[in-house]
């Protein structure tokens, strides 16, 4: 008997190791896995209630139409005392949010005055319901001085305003209009605000007043547009711009009905969100009824409750700001203090202010707290949590080691994208797992991909081959009808390359990201680059955030910017990594050369540094790398200090006018 137990030992025993090689590195986060799927289930059946509610309440009443309209409105029932947004010296309570976009949406009602006729867009005409709205302000809706307002049921009207309690107001009340809302990036003007107001299809802009003097060489052609022209704020305007906060403080703060916001499909584009345009002019991502629900669902998401404080300081017409944020918040009815621009040096005292709990991140903001001098207010915050998206590792640490205790909750998402990732444990540098319980509830795939030719690689089938551990790949995410891809306002070649066809069996659809992650043994996602920031040097590809991970471990450098640039007489693009130093530090070639030649292979170390002052970067603090690119190495035109990499020196020297000449004759080797 022993001898037979023995041998079943020993024959069990290859098996037993394999699967402990393979399969445990993976197990070891089951429970994580199985407590994050149990927080899903209950938060899509959570968000599936309400849109059935919404649909179910009486279409007269002020508990139907849209899942935002819905939400608010039953926050203001059920508790209507608690304080929703703090700004400056202002605090509102829910009740207060929903009497104020209810005199938004009959302000925006006043305005189009209609009484029926043709929809636009999947607007319906006037019921019952909207008559007795119209016939509440006057019967014939007229705008305030007599003068009719050429809008109609369904347009855009789009908002070019800071981060305030009114951007939140008339987006709120746009909504409960039945109107269309496009989030304009505040920082635009000329041709650039003009393409985003055509290509959304705008018939309405609405304007901060501090605006109006830069705004003032655009308001011939906006008016040429035949835009209607509010400002938000009681200054003197100029002639044909109306006073939009005064016309809503004359309307009643009472309830619209339900019907005029209900969507005929879940899928109507109610909102537009604009790309930053930093390849290219900004471009409309189609915001979906379907999305403002499922966005209702991130805080619970990441386990917050309604009774944790957020503290917020992006812009509002950035996803991360309005739609995790904002719809985030109405989502767990908790507390937002929403700031108009975020500040360093203030970020801590205002935590303990108000005893801010969840503090929302993008891009560099942590980067700019931890540069921050060592101050008191930053020992004994209430803050807990930390969630956002693009912390980089290096900042991730010191960040967590000098303001702890506190949790990292990174994340992965797109404006248009079908696909979000969650990282639930907290590993750090991971953006997210490929556990089979998470992609069975957000399902995904990382595929093969050649930064080359710029498309996927295929197999024999003409089909594309998903990546091994440790392999970049490029993210897609099957498109369906619960992670539908609407595209962006325009002709639709501004969604090519966007979706993928037969990417595993003939007819399937997938959503291409753009973006490149990878996977672990243990399953942790972790971001690669973006498709088209990876460069090829040498035959290799090099991807730029892995390069200036590298140089961000240098104490004297305070901000750094990797790309690539075309150099005459070499295939591929040279690597240039623009930097900036800490204060009080000077650039230190030496070890900068010794730390980039221990930590990078030959081919990925930059041939050219370039010092600069300060880095570009937009409004939501996105590094600019294209124009960068473009301006190239040449010391005769840039404004810089410039290095180039001399191998055979084995260093970094001055880029002279000499130097320059040498390597674009090839006598100096790079």
């Amino acid at each position: 008997m022993a001898v037979l137990l023995l041998l079943l030992l020993l024959l069990l025993l290859p098996p037993l190791l394999l699967l402990k090689r393979r399969l445990w590195p993976q197990l070891r986060w089951l429970a994580a896995d199985l407590a994050f799927t149990v927080r899903a289930v209950r938060c899509k059946r959570a968000l599936r209630a309400r849109a059935l509610a919404a649909a179910a309440a009486d279409p007269e009443g002020p508990g139907g139409g849209c899942s935002l309209a819905w939400r608010l409105a039953q926050l203001a029932r059920q508790r209507p005392a608690h304080t929703f947004l703090v700004h400056g010296g202002q605090c509102f309570s829910y009740a207060e949010a929903e009497r104020e976009s209810n005199r938004a949406a009959r302000a925006f009602l006043r305005a189009l005055g209609w009484e029926g006729g043709p929809g636009d867009g999947g607007a319906r005409s006037a019921g019952e319901g909207e008559q007795a709205v119209l016939a509440e302000r006057g019967g014939n809706g007229a705008a305030s001085g007599g003068t009719a307002v050429p809008l109609e049921p369904g347009v855009t009207v789009a908002l070019l305003l800071p981060a305030s309690p009114e951007f939140l107001w008339l987006w709120f009340g746009l909504a409960k209009a039945g109107l269309r809302t496009a989030f304009v990036p505040s920082a635009l003007r000329r041709g650039r605000l003009l393409h985003c107001l055509r290509c959304c299809g705008a018939r309405a802009l609405v304007l901060a007043p501090e605006f109006l003097e830069s705004l003032e060489p655009d308001l011939p052609a906006l008016s040429a547009m035949g835009l209607c022209l509010w400002a938000a704020g009681p200054v003197t305007h100029p002639a044909g711009i109306r006073d939009l906060l005064s016309e809503m403080s004359a309307e009643a703060d009472g309830p619209v009905p339900g019907r005029l916001s209900a969507p005929q499909s879940m899928t109507d584009t109610c909102l537009y969100i604009f790309t930053s345009g930093t390849t290219g002019l900004p471009k409309a991502a189609r915001v979906s009824h379907l999305k403002i629900l499922q966005c209702q669902g991130f805080y619970q998401l990441c386990g917050l409750h309604k009774e944790d404080v957020i503290y917020l300081a992006l812009p509002l017409y950035h996803m991360s700001g309005s739609l995790l944020g904002i719809v985030g918040c109405l989502g767990i009815g908790a507390t937002v203090v929403l700031k108009s621009k975020f500040s360093a040096g203030q970020f801590w005292e205002d935590c303990q202010q108000h005893r801010v709990t969840v503090f929302q991140y993008i891009g560099e903001l942590c980067r700019y707290l931890v540069n921050q001098p060592l101050s008191e207010a930053e020992r004994g915050h209430k803050v807990r949590l930390a969630v956002g998206s693009g912390l980089r590792p290096d900042t991730w640490e010191r960040f967590v080691r000098r303001f702890g205790p506190l949790r990292v909750l990174e994340t992965y998402g797109l404006t248009e994208g079908n696909v979000a990732t969650f990282n639930y444990t907290g590993q750090q540098g991971a953006v997210g797992r490929t556990s089979w319980l998470y992609k069975h509830i957000f399902p995904f795939s990382l595929i093969r991909y050649d930064v080359t030719t710029g498309e996927p690689i295929r197999d024999t089938q003409g089909h594309c081959v998903a990546t091994s551990p440790g392999e970049p790949g490029l993210l897609v995410a099957p498109v369906s009808q619960e992670s539908p891809f609407l595209g962006y306002a325009g002709g639709p070649e501004l969604a090519q390359g966007k979706l993928l066809k037969d990417v595993f069996r003939p007819g399937d659809i997938f959503f291409n990201t753009g973006d490149l992650l990878v996977s672990d043994d243990q399953g942790f996602l972790r971001f690669h680059d973006r498709t088209g920031d990876t460069f090829r040097w040498k035959g290799e590809n090099i991807a730029t955030t892995e390069v200036a991970e590298v140089f961000e471990a240098l104490d004297f450098l305070q901000e750094v910017n990797v790309y690539g640039v075309t150099v005459p007489g070499h295939e591929g693009r040279a690597g240039m990594a623009a930097l900036v130093l800490r204060p009080l530090y000077s650039l230190d070639l030496v070890q900068l050369y010794t730390h980039v030649s221990e930590n990078l292979p030959p081919y990925a170390q930059p041939r050219f540094l370039r010092l600069q002052e300060s880095l570009a970067t937009t409004e939501t603090f996105k590094q600019q790398k294209v124009r960068m690119a473009n301006e190239g190495f040449d010391p005769n035109v840039l404004s810089a200090t410039l290095y180039v990499l001399d191998q055979a020196a084995g260093a970094y020297l001055p880029l002279t006018s000499a130097r320059y000449r040498a390597v674009l004759s090839g006598d100096l080797r790079i």
